[in-house]
């Protein structure tokens, strides 16, 4: 069942998705050659136990830490460890989420680490670009099917290919909620968008194929080929007049 929020719950949910993006913002000036990603691990804990916020993820299924750090072709849940240090070229793609006040947060970003190539600059750039026009459907009216779809157009149309066994979802007083939200599909298809529908869309794109293993530790997940992978991700509220996007910090 797909929940719609209140108006006051959306404002909720707006403070919990600021507030974990303010976060991330703050990481993304950490993230440099030398750091490993214990230490991004640790700054995470350390400003949640600071602002009094719950973390989303750590103990979730058994997941082991607050951050998903996913470095080059790893695509989702890299378990932050000491030993994985950053290197000039690489890249980073790091997951958040958090409780405030019974109200989940939810988003992504990639990172350059240091300068990257002109091939990586492309996908981090054409990854975030998905999710900004899959944004632009976020309306009342449009279909599930026009977020997926136009995640997946973008992503091709630039050479890439889009991740489907991860998808986006909804959020709410839980972290995953109905719907579903594929990152490929069709136009005119899925549930009818109505105001008050809050989503979490999140764009996996990679280098090369979309096949994907798990490794031993059984939660990160990588390119079959060894592509790199990008993920962005923004939580969206459905309103009768457009998208709201509650994880945008005010410029």
């Amino acid at each position: 069942m797909i929940i719609c929020k209140s108006p006051p719950e959306i404002e909720k949910l707006r403070n919990s998705g600021r507030l974990v993006r303010e976060i991330l913002e703050e990481m993304r000036r950490r993230v440099q050659p030398g750091v490993t990603t214990l230490d991004l691990e640790r700054f995470a804990e350390k400003r949640l136990r600071q602002l009094g916020v719950a973390p989303a993820f750590k103990g979730y299924r058994g997941y082991p830490c607050c951050l998903c750090a996913s470095v080059n072709e790893e695509i989702v849940h890299g378990i932050p460890s000491g030993r994985r240090v950053l290197k000039a070229g690489d890249i980073v793609s790091l997951d958040l989420g958090i409780v405030l006040k019974g109200y989940y947060g939810d988003s992504a970003l990639t990172v350059p680490v240091g300068e990257i190539s002109e091939p990586l600059k492309k996908l981090l750039r054409v990854t975030e670009e998905s999710l900004e026009l899959a944004i632009q459907h976020v309306r009342a009216g449009n279909r599930l099917g026009d977020i997926s779809a136009a995640v997946q157009q973008h992503a091709e149309r630039n050479g890439f290919s889009v991740v489907r066994e991860f998808v986006g979802h909804g959020i709410g007083r839980e972290m995953h909620e109905e719907p579903q939200i594929p990152n490929f599909g069709k136009p005119g298809h899925g549930p009818l968008l109505k105001p008050g529908m809050v989503l979490a869309i999140e764009p996996m794109v990679t280098e090369g194929g979309n096949a994907v293993r798990v490794l031993d530790d059984h939660w990160t997940a990588v390119t079959a080929d060894g592509g790199y992978s990008a993920h962005f991700e923004h939580m969206v509220a459905v309103t009768s007049n457009g998208p709201d996007v509650l994880t945008r910090l005010s410029t």
